[in-house]
């Protein structure tokens, strides 16, 4: 049963600095594939730098605005920093605040304005259009917010030479469509402790067997999406090969998903799908050298 899972465990514990880390990933894999395989040195240290800075700071920005829920959520959230007291929420938004001022600085002296323009435009698009407000309103919160976490490639590709292409925009589609069936799985694991705080998640709003057929028809869409590039020659015949056999492999644990909704199966398919966007981003990168 999913409501005996996991909660407060060390992989729910662990999650997001696991997703800052992916992030900025796909971001230096773009800007791999935008660079042909050749990006300057100094540029990429900079786009690792300054992407890490961005996450940082969206991330304790979304610890002030979330202090009110991560009390609720049980003993994964109510630790945290500002939701535990040990942090004041004036001083954490000064400290994100801060980060991402930094990231901005670093990237537009080191990349150039469009890619720390964008790398801003993810922190703020997650913190005020995700966790403000989506978060709390609709189940379909991750649907529309997951764009935050799509626009890293986007700046990683511009830090290349400045400017975006239709590569770009696959790898935006990628990530977009990725996110729904890899937080819906994490959502199965964590609904008690939403339900707890009030806020919308689709097992929450749906129940588990409608996020589980919800988690395949997205892995469904990812599958297209990610083979699009190769059938219209964006990328190359080594990229499809990967995407096709990653792929294949999301599709069966998602349809095991959703034949039987179990925590384990739900634990499993989170799991790969954080190997999946970084492995098919490596693909990127390597078809692109």
């Amino acid at each position: 049963e999913i409501s005996a899972c996991l909660v407060g465990s060390e992989m729910c514990i662990r999650d997001r600095p696991r997703i800052m880390s992916l992030l900025v990933l796909t971001a230096v894999c773009a800007m791999v594939a935008a660079a042909h395989g050749a990006p300057r040195p100094l540029a990429l240290a900079a786009l690792v730098i300054g992407g890490g800075l961005a996450c940082g700071g969206a991330s304790a920005l979304n610890h002030v605005l979330d202090r009110d829920l991560d009390r609720l959520m049980g003993p994964r959230t109510a630790t945290r920093p500002v939701a535990a007291g040990r942090i004041s929420p004036r001083r954490a938004v000064a400290f994100g605040l801060t980060l991402l001022a930094l990231s901005f600085l670093v990237m537009a002296s080191l990349d150039n304005l469009a890619a720390a323009g964008l790398a801003l435009a993810g922190g703020a698009f997650y913190v005020l259009v995700y966790t403000r407000w989506l978060k709390r309103v609709t189940p379909q919160n991750i649907v529309i917010g997951g764009a935050a976490g799509a626009i890293p490639p986007l700046s990683g590709w511009a830090a290349a030479h400045g400017s975006l292409g239709l590569g770009a925009l696959y790898l935006f589609l990628i990530v977009l469509v990725w996110t729904p069936p890899h937080f819906w799985a994490l959502a199965l694991l964590l609904a008690p402790g939403y339900a707890a705080a009030g806020v919308p998640m689709l097992p929450v709003v749906r129940g588990t067997e409608a996020t589980a057929r919800q988690v395949v028809i997205y892995t469904l869409v990812l599958t297209a999406v990610s083979l699009l590039p190769g059938v219209t020659g964006t990328f190359s015949a080594l990229y499809v090969v990967g995407a096709a056999a990653l792929d294949v492999v999301f599709l069966v644990l998602a349809l095991r998903l959703w034949r039987r909704t179990s925590a384990p199966r739900a634990a499993l398919l989170f799991h790969y799908s954080l190997l999946y966007l970084a492995l098919l981003f490596a693909a990127v990168a390597v078809a692109a050298a």
